[in-house]
């Protein structure tokens, strides 16, 4: 748990530090506003597939749980990459779009495989 917590913290403030020398960086003059905006929010998706690659790495008590942790980890991996690539390749607009929408959709699809376990369950 203390380590879960350290990382955490890591990413935490490491996003703070990139977010603040993108700033400084705009501020004088190195890159522009969408730049900043772009490596910013790059990093927060990066940070999803990060959080996503630890989830199966966890103690799992049974066999459904540990298939839920293997559904919710790709979910998250690969919707935290997809919001990471939206923000460096299309526009801020469509970036916002596409990554709210990997996003959300990840966390549907875990969500729904979730209450298919669950149901399975109750049927057998």
């Amino acid at each position: 748990m203390k380590k879960d917590m350290i990382n955490s913290f890591a990413w935490a403030g490491g996003i703070i530090a990139l977010a603040l020398a993108a700033s400084l960086a705009s501020r004088l003059g190195y890159i522009d506003h969408d730049t900043t905006t772009r490596i910013v929010l790059g990093a927060t998706g990066l940070m999803i597939a990060s959080f996503g690659n630890r989830i199966p790495k966890k103690f799992a008590p049974s066999a459904g749980a540990r298939k839920a942790q293997r559904v919710t980890a790709w979910a998250m991996v690969l919707s935290g990459l997809v919001y990471a690539g939206a923000f460096v390749f299309a526009p801020i607009t469509t970036a916002v779009a596409i990554g709210c929408g990997a996003v959300l959709l990840g966390m549907a699809v875990s969500f729904g495989y979730c209450l298919s376990l669950r149901n399975g369950a109750k049927a057998a």
